[in-house]
């Protein structure tokens, strides 16, 4: 009996072990793993500062705005990283100079520039040659990464993180008071620089991965999720990271057991821990918000009935 027991338990052990290891054995989900995580721990990173600045919009412009820099890069036979960062640039540029230069508020001339370079962008695919597919622009072809792109993800991603990381304390200063910022001798201007720069070279690292349409998700959600979870800077960017990466190897598990999309599991993947943490977090969860509210509201009503009886 223990033998056979011992057997099925092995057994079980093995199929199980199969099962975890069924997805690496192909090179393409190795790749897949490897430029997705890169990604998902940049845009984690980074969307700590943007989700407590308030740049969420932001970073969804520039997402989209460099659509028309990767069909003109395909065009002219360059790599598509090199359009996509000239037009984010860019679009973080134009939408500074008209915020600065006119009576239009930062969240309008966001809207204009990001709809209209984004409009360019399906404009010049429309007539670029049929075999441009548009669906692995938009929503990224994680599994079709080819070599010298995934080299192009590493470095830059390596590179923002590194920057991110050496310069977290300033960016964190700049993000809660930019007064004080300057007042200690760091330039506000100089750190939103950084940062916006920082933004174009994360959503072109993303972008091979997961598409211009679904960065944003990337550059948003971690940090949404690492806010309700943590009270300090610190925590936030080890669990943004953290749950990025868990997600991407979730997601991608997922996507090949259902055949899915690979890059929408990984997002959605993202969505259902946020939703998660909306409800459960510690502190910050809806849940435990309630069960404050209940107890102060008992306290209240304790305090009233025994100031009722003195009286």
């Amino acid at each position: 009996m223990t033998a056979v027991l011992a057997g099925t338990a092995g057994d079980l052990a093995t199929g199980a072990w199969s099962w975890l290891a069924a997805p690496w054995q192909f090179e393409f989900m190795q790749r897949a793993l490897l430029v997705t995580t890169v990604a998902a721990v940049v845009c984690a990173l980074l969307s700590c500062w943007l989700v407590l600045i308030g740049w969420s919009l932001l970073g969804d412009a520039v997402s989209h705005a460099v659509l028309p820099g990767v069909v003109l890069s395909y065009l002219v036979g360059w790599p598509f990283a090199v359009g996509a960062l000239v037009f984010g640039l860019g679009a973080v540029a134009l939408i500074g100079a008209v915020r600065d230069t006119t009576r239009v508020k930062e969240d309008a001339a966001i809207g204009v520039v990001f709809t209209t370079l984004f409009a360019l962008g399906v404009v010049l695919v429309s007539v670029t040659p049929s075999h441009l597919d548009l669906s692995h622009i938009l929503f990224g072809n994680i599994l079709g990464v080819p070599d010298a792109d995934v080299v192009q993800v590493i470095g830059l991603g390596v590179l923002t993180a590194a920057v991110l990381v050496v310069k977290r304390r300033d960016l964190t200063l700049y993000a809660f008071d930019r007064t004080h910022a300057h007042a200690v001798g760091l330039s506000p201007r100089r750190l939103e620089v950084l940062l916006l720069g920082a933004l174009a070279l994360t959503v072109v690292v993303a972008l091979q991965a997961v598409g211009v349409v679904l960065v944003v998700a990337m550059l948003i959600t971690p940090g949404a999720t690492a806010l309700l979870l943590c009270e300090r800077m610190g925590p936030m960017l080890v669990v943004a990271p953290a749950l990025a990466a868990g997600c991407v190897v979730a997601g991608l598990y997922a996507s090949f057991f259902l055949d899915t999309s690979s890059a929408g599991t990984v997002v959605v993947a993202q969505g259902l821990v946020f939703a998660a943490a909306y409800a459960f977090a510690p502190r910050r969860g809806v849940l435990a918000v309630r069960r404050r509210a209940r107890r102060r509201a008992r306290a209240a009503g304790l305090d009233g009935a025994g100031a009722t009886a003195a009286g």
